[in-house]
């Protein structure tokens, strides 16, 4: 089974409660509501660091930690969870249920909804980051898309999307999710316009070549991925 222990150090992410230790890496998404949900039962929400003024907060469960910094026109959908010292840039976009660990940054125009960032963790420009657990200290490049719903994924006559499913280690496994990004491990990178496909698993230190696109399924630790890319050079006429 992988669980975050194959992924991620928790040591300094305050919200390690979300990773049962017996659990899929991925279980985190499925409880992140509930989880968001005790959080500001317990939790005053607050809106400290620096917030422009044309910033737009929707909802009251929102946690804006001391030394964040919320640039202009961003917009905020509660839940939401941002951590000290974060970079939320201009144009970013969160949906909700999102948590950004301390030094997370999520840039301009990019996109961010039921999702983890640890901490150090960075997608800072043009990203989308959706149903996904980015590590400690990773960094997608520019133009990364964590895509999480499949293109055939349908409606059946009850309203219900099919589940992905996985094959790891020679066993099939159903991960219980219609919508799921991309578990990728601590200090890990994309290249410029990676994509991964719904149910990609990224181990620790990996590095994905620009352009890539990636089927889902686990790829290991220390890894590069490679994308080869035959170009012709002709005279121009």
């Amino acid at each position: 089974m992988l669980t975050y222990r194959d992924f991620f150090d928790l040591s300094a992410f305050p919200h390690a409660d979300l990773f049962p230790d017996n659990e899929w890496v991925w279980h985190a998404l499925t409880t992140l509501p509930d989880y968001m949900q005790r959080f500001f039962a317990t939790n005053v929400p607050q809106r400290a660091g620096q917030i422009a003024p044309t910033a737009t907060l929707h909802g009251t469960n929102i946690f804006v930690a001391e030394g964040a910094v919320i640039e202009d026109h961003v917009s905020i959908h509660g839940p939401a969870i941002i951590g000290a010292d974060c970079e939320v840039r201009q144009g970013a976009y969160l949906r909700g249920n999102c948590i950004l660990a301390p030094g997370a940054v999520l840039g301009h125009a990019g996109e961010m909804k039921n999702s983890i960032l640890l901490n150090g963790a960075k997608a800072p420009h043009f990203a989308y980051v959706g149903d996904s657990i980015l590590g400690n200290d990773t960094n997608l490049g520019a133009g990364t898309k964590l895509s999480n719903l499949t293109v055939s994924s349908t409606k059946d006559a009850s309203g219900k999307r099919p589940t992905i499913e996985l094959v790891i280690n020679g066993e099939r496994i159903d991960t219980g999710l219609a919508k799921f990004g991309a578990i990728i491990g601590d200090r890990s990178q994309t290249g410029c316009n990676a994509v991964t496909n719904p149910g990609t698993l990224i181990g620790q230190d990996t590095l994905i070549y620009a352009n890539a696109s990636l089927a889902k399924g686990h790829y290991p630790d220390n890894s590069i991925i490679k994308l080869r890319q035959a170009t012709e050079i002709v005279a121009r006429h």
